[in-house]
């Protein structure tokens, strides 16, 4: 008797629908970024253009934090690029499922933030990816945007943020940001420097600062974990160049902020 074989269910979500929930779920985030700009004085217009042109929410809310707390208009500028400068990683990642074109490209680069990225490197032909990209990236820029001018527009309403826990929304997103990496060695160590880094510095630099000078931790533990990864062997262990530090996507964090 010949059993015919079952076809398992494929894995890769749905990247329609994958872009869809992720576009729903980012919305409250944005609600959140709008309330929280209100309460330091940004103007409705001024969230909202910044939702428009900038388009990344770990930045957007670098600037709000730094903002909020007293910081220079620099010290905010300096953490928001540093934040968003990531996404420049991401480039030669989509490059590969368009076809050339400046015009074409210049739109598609506003659409670069971790969770279209996420959603197209998962699937596993380009003709998804693209699909992928374009949905998620496109839908969580009209929520994002939609959600930033009602948050702006109830802030008033609202009053102050810290009452309702919104305050805790800043942290908790890079939280979110940061654990994927923290299942490497190098980016585990990067993440215990960068705090104490932080911690030591907060006293005694401007607010905002304390931020920068962390993020050129990276820089060490990059140079020193290239260095040990190129004399192991590359078949011994997920921290030898075959684990998430390899390059390929693995560290791409779908379900992070815009």
């Amino acid at each position: 008797m010949t059993i015919a074989p079952v076809d398992s269910p494929d894995p890769i979500p749905d990247p329609t629908r994958a872009g869809v929930v992720l576009a729903l779920a980012v919305a409250v985030v944005g609600l959140t970024f709008g309330v929280l700009a209100r309460s330091i004085g940004i103007t409705v217009v001024q969230a909202c253009a910044m939702s428009l042109l900038v388009f990344t929410g770990a930045s957007q809310f670098a600037v709000v934090s730094v903002l909020g707390g007293g910081g220079s208009a620099w010290a905010a500028f300096g953490a928001a690029a540093l934040l968003a400068a990531r996404n420049t990683l991401y480039g030669p990642v989509v490059s590969r499922w368009f076809p050339p074109g400046i015009a074409r490209r210049l739109v598609i680069a506003q659409l670069v933030i971790d969770e279209s990225t996420g959603v197209g490197a998962a699937q596993h032909d380009a003709t998804r990816a693209r699909r992928g990209f374009l949905v998620t990236g496109i839908g969580i820029f009209i929520t994002w945007n939609l959600s930033t001018l009602a948050g702006s527009l109830l802030g008033d309403e609202i009053g102050d943020p810290n009452r309702w826990g919104l305050d805790a929304v800043f942290p908790a997103s890079f939280a979110v940001l940061l654990a994927p990496h923290l299942r490497t060695v190098r980016g585990r160590w990067a993440a215990i420097l960068a705090a104490a880094v932080a911690l030591v510095t907060t006293p005694l630099v401007p607010v905002g600062a304390p931020i920068l000078l962390a993020a050129l931790v990276v820089v060490p533990v990059a140079m020193v974990g290239g260095r040990h990864t190129e004399g192991d062997d590359p078949g011994n262990g997920d921290d030898t160049g075959n684990g998430d530090d390899t390059g390929n996507g693995a560290d791409i964090d779908p379900g992070g902020q815009p």
